[in-house]
């Protein structure tokens, strides 16, 4: 597998950092399929890094860390799903890339939604992981009081919650050092960032835009996900004309990292698609 880093300086001069995945002739290749990866809230594009391995010998994917998160720059909110979807459009033009499949899990997969509905004619298919469109009436609130927790007690103070959110114990219990390097990641996010974006995800709103959405759709949560349970991927799915679900048994919410193969089968399943 190859992988460049790339960093893409956007209109309003934030710096994205993104890694180009593939085969070690890409450059020399122009029938390969593109997949745009966007990871979850608090941690970066590493999350992909198992489904890369998988699918990189066949395939170019784009993992980019979101503006206020890993290598990117971190500028003051407000942040919108819709502005870090532009975010998207904008790295994928630094690429040179007119279309992909476009995947995302938890904070990506709202991202992912957002962008299948701006940009359609950019979105082969659409891959939303582990998410939601909508947090509920109270989502508002629940996120500004997580982002307060951080805000007063630093990002620490979160992270036992996070923990038993992102993996199903035994995974953690048999990967220690897996857990440790994401809990590591989520302890040195900037913290205005952090609530900014948490503003962002109560503040989410896509239902009305779904029925729209005409991109081949395959949506995977984990049985598990206590953060954004099977219910909410089942609405995704109702509202999406054609969209399939995959549930897959005893995972979280972070699956990419926990179930790396079957989330690389489904982008398969996607691409496929896409073609």
């Amino acid at each position: 597998m190859n992988a460049t880093s790339h960093t893409a300086t956007l209109r309003d001069g934030t710096r994205i950092g993104y890694t180009i995945h593939g085969p070690a002739d890409a450059a020399a290749r122009t029938d390969l399929p593109r997949v745009a990866l966007i990871h979850s809230l608090a941690l970066d594009r590493g999350i992909w890094e198992g489904v890369c391995e998988i699918l990189a010998g066949r395939t170019l994917l784009l993992a980019l860390d979101c503006r206020g998160h890993g290598a990117s720059d971190k500028p003051p909110g407000p942040y919108t799903a819709e502005g870090f979807a532009e975010d998207l459009a904008e790295v994928l033009d630094h690429a040179g890339w007119p279309r992909a499949v476009v995947a995302g899990c938890s904070m990506g997969g709202t991202v992912a939604l957002a962008f299948a509905c701006a940009f359609p004619g950019r979105t082969a298919a659409l891959v939303p992981i582990d998410t939601t469109a909508w947090y509920g009436p109270d989502g508002p609130a629940n996120w500004r009081a997580r982002a307060a927790k951080a805000e007063a007690e630093g990002m620490a103070a979160l992270e036992g919650f996070q923990a038993e959110r992102w993996f199903n114990p035994a995974f953690s219990a048999a990967n220690p050092e897996v857990l440790a390097r994401w809990l590591g990641v989520f302890r040195r996010n900037d913290v205005r960032a952090y609530a900014a974006a948490c503003a962002m995800l109560g503040a989410a709103d896509l239902r009305a835009r779904l029925a729209g959405i005409a991109a081949p759709t395959f949506v995977a949560v984990g049985e598990e996900d206590h953060a954004t349970p099977p219910a909410m991927a089942e609405a995704i799915v109702a509202s999406i004309p054609g969209a399939a679900l995959t549930i897959l048994q005893g995972a979280r919410h972070i699956t990419p990292v926990e179930r790396s193969g079957q989330i690389a089968a489904l982008l398969a399943r996607a691409i496929a698609a896409a073609l």
